[in-house]
């Protein structure tokens, strides 16, 4: 939201006040936080201090590399719920906090990170720094931390009555040369958000848009440093949009908190930001493999659910997850958690049968928050009072999506168990995984819940921390704590700990393909380590080649799904069953095996990712050549862990431009070795794209054809070896991700480590 018409104008209607100078301030009795008085006119005689508005702003150590600020105008406003659940593995102690003073400055410090507040009369300048002196981040300067009221006030007395009148609190922090914005969710514009106008509100509005479905309140600067907001409700930025060298951050209320956290590289940021609101849950090596959907809006029962598995059999294409979309429910009752006994008169049996027969080793269902009138589940939830109502004790209903729809009302905790009984049901049936769908339209006006100490406004993007947690949770309980699998698709800060994600819907264009890469790496770049995207585009049927495409991005993301809205997308039905070696269903087998023979790297590679709460994949090349100035610009490609660089293809011809930064690079398929940093063009068929290793990379891959995803990542495997200097190192796991060995290979490698690996395993230099 703009307050400004300009630098010199105030916005019209709007009333902007703002610090104008620290006033005085005051120590907390624990030594580790500031609070500073701030009125919003300089104080020079004693009747300046008269019929004007103060802020207060809070810095407190929290512990090393994190400080918070929070800027409050009124104390007395209540301070409603939910809350970001913090520190969910535990808070780190404070201990290098400290607050000193000189003439020019008062400096509090938490570990590595500082802000100093200028001593200087009548000023506000609060500035952010790394404690040894080494690097200046960002700063609060003149007219950086304020109140606006909109509409604007004539005179104080007539904010007696608030009620129609919306007041703000805004901070700016400034942009330095050359700095860059990263992150904010699933946004699937521009990479850099410098210049974009950001607002963290989840809607269900597709991929093409400046709508997300997971709006993230964490920021990632290139200098060094994020930024995390601290409140699920609406938030406002502006990102060099107003003011071009400043990040305004606004919400409507009394209070703004935030945190800003010094890595100073990425990886230690996120590794920081994910200590706050939590670390990613592990996945089970299973959900690596592929997964096939019925599509959204096909017409599909027991005998189409066979013939898909069958043929996916009979072409060398093993899924692994087989995922029932909606209608396998009644239509109009979605979703009450029944099969629709006319197309699956018998699903507990036929499930049992799939998975006997090794057509498929777990199932999936779609689900979603909402009840459709039309079932009797709707009229059982309403009288037991599990929806959430309005404000005249009415069910809260409307007719989009489904016909008078009502909305579970996860904040009773009586509607939680009731929504577990559900799910213990589907469990019961065979069920092994759960799509939770939907989560991002929730009202906030005219609504109560049943919890009345929270705020419909910051329910609004909660919900889907607390309908994802709840499924997770209910899994975890059935199947184990590393066992549950979600492919969800709402989202806010601490989401990360429900695994996975994936990116919505996307059209089946190539457009769409790189909305969704730069969706998956801003995500990425929220503490998200597995995200997944509808392999061929969701809206449309897309032609074969960009179907291809498609399967050659999708494979090589942490989880692959096809999906569609109106069409299939077993290969099959998309070229008329091509049977050569370039057809969709050879060029599906072939991306499929690759990534099972990688599933060695990918597994190791993904307990590391959730340590650090940094993405498997995609990873945003930054993340890995942070010092490199262009990565912080390359949304057309990504990193898969830590070693292997991946550039999509968008175009039919197969032509792709693609970065490499400084170093040998290998190309996985030829063994054409490049150096960077540079830019490079190649042409592709369907079957290869620029896949390259970096150097001093040991990359462990299973036996030649293997075609699981779960298997003895220790045996029968190949050692490959990628510019090796005297000494590269590897993590090997087992497939339940526990560490096995550290792989040594070099002239200084201890040659024991590879005692780990078992049968016909063997080393290869290929570069």
């Amino acid at each position: 939201m703009r307050f400004r018409d300009g630098m010199w104008l105030v916005a019209e209607g709007v009333r902007a006040e703002y610090a104008e100078e620290v006033y005085s301030f005051t120590k907390n009795e624990d030594g580790k936080g500031l609070s500073l008085l701030c009125p919003t006119r300089q104080i020079r005689s004693r009747g300046d201090v008269l019929n004007l508005s103060t802020l207060s702003v809070d810095i407190e150590a929290v512990f090393d590399g994190v400080l918070s600020v929070e800027t409050t105008h009124w104390q007395g406003a209540r301070r409603l719920g939910p809350n970001f659940e913090l520190f969910p593995g535990g808070k780190p102690e404070t201990s290098n906090a400290s607050i000193t003073s000189n003439e020019k400055a008062t400096t509090i410090s938490s570990g590595s990170i500082s802000a100093s507040i200028s001593s200087k009369a009548h000023s506000f300048d609060i500035r952010f720094h790394a404690t040894d002196g080494s690097k200046e981040l960002t700063s609060l300067l003149s007219r950086s931390v304020g109140l606006a009221y909109t509409p604007g006030p004539s005179n104080p007395l007539q904010t007696g009555d608030m009620r129609n009148m919306q007041h703000y609190i805004f901070t700016q922090t400034t942009l330095s040369v050359g700095e860059s914005v990263h992150g904010l969710g699933e946004r699937f514009g521009a990479f850099n958000k410098v210049g974009q106008t950001v607002t963290l509100w989840n809607a269900d509005g597709g991929t093409s848009s400046d709508q997300a479905y997971k709006n993230i309140p964490f920021w990632i600067s290139s200098r060094g440093y994020g930024v995390f907001i601290d409140t699920p409700e609406r938030v406002e930025l502006e990102i060099g949009s107003e003011r071009s060298c400043r990040v305004q951050t606004s919400i409507e209320g009394q209070r703004l908190k935030w945190y800003i956290i010094y890595g100073p590289s990425p990886k230690e940021i996120l590794n920081k930001y994910t200590i706050l609101t939590g670390k990613p849950g592990k996945v089970p090596s299973w959900s690596y493999g592929l997964w096939l959907s019925t599509s959204f809006t096909t017409n599909y029962d027991e005998a189409t659910v066979n013939s898909f598995l069958e043929g996916m059999q009979a072409r060398d294409i093993p899924v692994e997850v087989f995922h029932y979309d909606c209608f396998w429910m009644k239509a109009f009752h979605w979703c009450d958690f029944v099969f629709d006994a006319e197309k699956f008169p018998d699903p507990k049996a036929q499930i049992a049968r799939l998975k006997s027969a090794g057509l498929v080793k777990k199932v999936c269902v779609w689900i979603n928050p909402y009840l459709g009138q039309a079932s009797s589940v709707f009229k059982y939830a309403a009288e037991q009072g599990y929806l959430v109502k309005r404000k005249n004790g009415d069910i809260f209903q409307w007719d989009l999506w489904q016909t008078g729809m009502g909305l579970v009302d996860f904040t009773n905790p009586d509607a939680v168990k009731w929504y577990v009984s559900c799910l213990e049901g589907l469990f019961d049936t065979g069920v092994d995984a759960i799509k939770t769908d939907f989560g991002e339209r929730i009202p906030t006006l005219d609504v109560e819940w049943f919890d009345k100490s929270v705020d419909p406004k910051r329910m609004h993007n909660y919900y889907a921390f607390i309908y994802n947690k709840v499924v997770y949770e209910a899994l975890q309980a059935r199947y184990g704590k590393d066992e549950a699998v979600l492919f969800a698709r709402a989202a806010t800060a601490g989401t990360q700990r429900f695994p996975l994600q994936w990116g919505g819907d996307c059209e089946s264009t190539p457009e769409a393909m790189a909305e969704s890469v730069r969706g998956g790496l801003s995500l990425g770049l929220g503490g998200f380590s597995f995200w997944s995207v509808d392999i061929g585009g969701f809206e449309g049927s897309p032609p074969p080649w960009i179907y291809k495409r498609w399967v050659a991005f999708g494979l090589l993301c942490s989880h692959s799904r096809l999906h569609g809205s109106n069409s299939f997308r077993v290969p099959w039905t998309v070229d008329n069953d091509d049977k050569t070696d370039q057809g969709c269903s050879a060029v599906l087998a072939k991306w499929t095996t690759l990534k099972a023979r990688l599933m060695p790297y990918i597994y190791a590679q993904a307990q590391e990712s959730i340590k650090l709460g940094i993405p498997l994949s995609l990873r945003a090349m930054c993340l890995e050549f942070p010092e490199d100035p262009t990565s912080w610009f390359l949304d057309r490609q990504f990193m898969f862990g830590d070693s292997l660089l991946v550039a999509p293809i968008f175009e039919e011809s197969g032509t792709v431009e693609f970065y490499l930064p400084k170093g040998k690079w290998t190309n996985f398929f030829t063994k054409e070795v490049k150096a960077g940093p540079g830019w490079f063009t190649e042409e592709h068929k369907f079957d290869t794209l620029p896949l390259y290793v970096r150097e001093n990379t040991v990359l462990v891959l299973g036996k030649q054809g293997e075609t699981r995803t779960v298997y003895d990542y220790t045996e029968d495997v190949e050692v490959c070896t990628y510019q090796v200097g005297e000494l590269a190192t590897t993590t090997l796991v087992d497939s339940t991700g526990k560490e096995v060995a550290k792989l040594e290979v070099g002239s200084k490698a201890d040659k024991k480590s590879l005692d780990a690996l078992k049968g016909k395993w063997n080393v290869v230099q290929v570069s």
